[in-house]
């Protein structure tokens, strides 16, 4: 949605109008945009480290969640144990490691309540643009709160929206998909209500969005077909495991998630490290798994041996081999093929195969965006994060106080984001006890060679490249994959190296 902005005519900066908005603004210590995970991390980490600030949530839906309120597809659930996904500071109590969505928003929305933070969000409030005042050391927020214009103001703005568009999934262009009679649904913007029974279902794609669908679809649907280009390498977990919830009975709630959250992080790390180190041998291994769940003869390496290693791609979780399940049993069937064209009854394939469809789900994946889609600028100059370095993981190179969270890509979201809610909580505590006003991490003239920020090579990623901001080779100037090196080095020492502070009234540092 196209908003209001404070340039003039010329294009610079319109201080009358600045002025005028900061007059009406509401002001408060911290601002947050976004009431997912990472907005309700914030605001807990902020607060418990800054009590006396005070701060608002700015979400642009009617609910919290983010996306966990968005995504309503059958089977929708966590593609991470939810111990790594769940907050360190208010346990999980249900059994199941692997959860799913209604249960993981129901947890989202408990969390906020119990702790007061609901109380702090201002629903269907839209943030279009945000600017850095160098005069007064504040930010100006101008939002659509329901049709209506509303202007905030704070000294500290934190973009926990994620990295996705929330209004634009990616879907590919396809031709003739004008002339199919049937309906054509992205699992983003999934129909409520909307009844397959007895339909024949195609679902395009073969990440963890399909995957985690597809055996839930083959409950009503009268046949389901998995269409994929390439296939994605699948690991089968168990939604239950008993020794972990056994460690959490022993042990007080916290004790007992600090032992899970821990344990499953590290498994999870040593998968990555394997599979980076020995490509070869996890390839097998999965490529054994599934040949041994599948019938015998099955075209394993058609449909679930990918052409490239473990983790160039995120692995897609499956529970207690459903998928594969429900192939062998004829529930679904793979066909591994390109697409030529739409038709009004289906599918045809780049062989010349036809599929027939009543329904096509097109899970073909996100769109990145950067800090939620907000016109960011710094004294009425635009900021594009994919010109700017990123310092430990969550600042924008010469962007005062500011942070944008951002998880893992080959981990839980929250262990990242976590990590992200403190240092701002530290920061924060740090800067009021000396009596700074600002501060942003400033590279100057050194020379930072750069690196992917995403070590992916997933089509999301790379169709968004320009969504993402530049990691260099070093620390603190590099998006890290690795969160048991980012805990041991997760300490404020470490921040003032590369980071300018300065107080109101004083001269700025450096030009930012």
């Amino acid at each position: 949605m196209a908003g209001s902005d404070a340039t003039g005519s010329d294009g610079g900066l319109d201080t009358d109008r600045l002025d005028a908005d900061r007059r009406h603004a509401e002001h408060v210590d911290v601002i947050i945009i976004g009431a997912g995970i990472s907005g309700i991390d914030a605001a807990y980490r902020i607060r418990e480290k800054n009590p006396d600030l005070t701060y608002l949530i700015l979400e642009r839906r009617e609910r919290l969640g983010g996306t966990w309120d968005l995504f309503q597809y059958p089977g929708i659930r966590s593609d991470s144990d939810i111990f790594t996904l769940s907050f360190p500071w208010e346990p999980w109590k249900r059994e199941e490691m692997i959860a799913d969505g209604g249960h993981i928003w129901q947890y989202l929305a408990d969390t906020a309540h119990k702790h007061g933070i609901d109380d702090h969000i201002r629903f269907n409030t839209l943030v279009q643009s945000a600017d850095w005042d160098w005069t007064t050391h504040t930010w100006t927020l101008r939002a659509d709160r329901g049709g209506t214009a509303a202007v905030y103001t704070t000294g500290f703005v934190v973009f926990a929206s994620g990295y996705y568009d929330y209004d634009e999934p990616y879907v590919p262009s396809f031709t003739g998909i004008e002339d199919f009679a049937g309906e054509v649904i992205h699992p983003q913007h999934w129909p409520r209500g909307l009844d397959y029974t007895g339909k024949r279902v195609v679902v395009i794609g073969s990440g963890a969005t399909a995957v985690s669908m597809i055996p839930a679809l083959t409950e009503r649907a009268a046949h389901v077909t998995m269409l994929q280009r390439t296939p994605s390498y699948m690991f089968s977990v168990s939604r239950v495991v008993p020794p972990i919830n056994a460690i959490r009975r022993m042990l007080p709630a916290r004790a007992g998630a600090w032992v899970a959250r821990w344990i499953l992080a590290l498994f999870g790390s040593l998968i990555w490290l394997v599979s980076r180190t020995a490509p070869g041998l996890s390839k097998r291994l999965l490529r054994r798994t599934a040949s041994r769940s599948l019938p015998p003869g099955y075209a394993v390496d058609t449909h679930f041996n990918p052409p490239y290693n473990p983790w160039d791609q995120r692995l897609c979780f499956i529970l207690d081999s459903d998928l594969y399940k429900a192939v062998a049993a004829g529930d679904v069937e793979m066909i591994t093929d390109h697409i030529d064209h739409f038709d009004r009854d289906g599918i045809v394939l780049a062989s010349g195969r036809r599929v027939d469809a009543d329904v096509v789900v097109t899970a073909t994946g996100l769109q990145l965006q950067a800090l939620g889609g907000v016109a960011v600028s710094v004294d009425g100059e635009k900021v594009a994060p994919n010109e700017r370095f990123i310092y430990r993981r969550h600042m924008l190179e010469d962007v005062p106080n500011a942070a944008w969270s951002l998880g893992y890509t080959n981990a839980s979201w929250t262990l990242g984001a976590d990590l992200t809610a403190r240092s701002v909580a530290d920061l924060l505590a740090y800067m009021r006890s000396r009596g700074y006003t600002y501060a942003y991490p400033h590279l100057g003239d050194a020379h930072m060679p750069e690196q992917p920020a995403f070590n992916l090579q997933a089509g999301y990623v790379l169709r968004g490249a320009d969504a993402l901001p530049k990691s260099g080779t070093r620390r603190p100037w590099m998006l890290t994959h690795s969160y048991l090196r980012d805990v041991l080095n997760h300490r404020l020492g470490d921040s003032d190296r590369s980071l300018v502070f300065g107080r109101a009234g004083t001269p700025q540092s450096r030009s930012a």
